[in-house]
């Protein structure tokens, strides 16, 4: 039986990939692509006559097959559902890192998830707290009430927001560029960052529309996302070299970094580096740059 190691609220999630928690040949392996997390999926990809065959599979599953690395995360039913309870159950049974709130619309929702797993570590005997959880935003009101969602638990790492309901509750078509979801992504991403947990943005669902692929996940990383979500493996290696530092971020992370302590040595607090005004916030975040670029492994020094 395999037992999994405690989960990291903060690690590397770039890629999360979805896949279907009914097929065993499908999942078992699941992390040969090299998505930084895989999500197996209880709710959509499930039909409704299904549900208990698929929590089967996934308990099995989940005991048997080493991920090694990949971070293992369970989308389950919604709380409008009957289904939910068992899946949470089933979740923390099998050792998941965490639970994916589907169709999350409160701090409320959080916490009776919150609740329940917290019931089903003491049940099984799991440390209690090991299940993290995060939360999908699918609709207005649940980016509404974003920043009560992700600060609801400590358990929370992260939140996602979903474009396919999201866009039938708006009334609106994929558009290109994004229009149609720019203000919802705008504001998830500042309760994310307000709460400090992660944001991902939600899949492209075109698999052979590559151009338009590319260039949705280059708007997220320019908007500041920690990851995306994915339906594919020939999606993953992209979305890694996008949101891994580029040779030139990582030169002058490293330059403001030297800069940063030959003048704090020499009692100065704002100066410039290559023309440019620098203080200790942009000291913070050359440091987060590299450690970035570390866990991406595209970086190995010693700064």
């Amino acid at each position: 039986m395999i037992t999994r190691p405690k989960p990291q609220k903060n690690r590397l999630r770039r890629t999360m990939m979805f896949m279907n928690a009914q097929k065993p040949g499908l999942i078992k392996d699941a992390y040969i692509y090299g998505s930084d997390s895989i999500i197996l999926d209880l709710e959509d990809a499930v039909a409704e006559n299904q549900k208990d065959a698929a929590r089967f599979s996934l308990y099995h599953t989940l005991k048997t097959i080493d991920y090694g690395d990949t971070e293992v995360i369970v989308r389950i039913n919604g709380l409008d559902t009957p289904h939910w309870q068992e899946d949470i159950r089933c979740v923390v049974a099998g050792g998941a890192d965490g639970i994916r709130i589907a169709k999350c619309e409160s701090a409320k929702d959080v916490k009776t998830v919150e609740e329940h797993a917290l019931a089903a570590e003491r049940e099984f005997g799991v440390e209690e707290g090991r299940t993290l959880i995060m939360a999908a935003l699918e609709s207005p009101k649940g980016i509404m009430n974003a920043y009560e969602i992700v600060t609801a638990s400590p358990r929370m790492f992260g939140c996602a927001i979903s474009g396919g309901d999201f866009r039938k509750s708006m009334h609106v078509q994929i558009v290109k560029g994004g229009i149609e979801m720019l203000a919802a992504r705008g504001q998830m991403l500042l309760a994310a960052r307000a709460a400090g947990v992660q944001c991902f943005d939600t899949m492209y669902p075109n698999i052979d529309d590559m151009e338009g692929f590319k260039a949705e996940v280059s708007q997220n990383r320019e908007m500041g996302f920690d990851g995306k979500s994915v339906v594919n493996p020939k999606q993953i290696q992209f979305v890694h070299e996008t949101f891994a530092p580029t040779k030139k971020e990582i030169a002058y992370a490293e330059k403001l970094i030297r800069s940063f302590n030959e003048q704090v040595d020499a009692g100065v607090g704002v100066y410039t580096v290559d023309g440019k005004m620098v203080d200790i916030p942009f000291f913070e975040d050359a440091k987060r740059i590299l450690a970035l670029a570390r866990a991406c492994g595209v970086y190995d020094g010693d700064l």
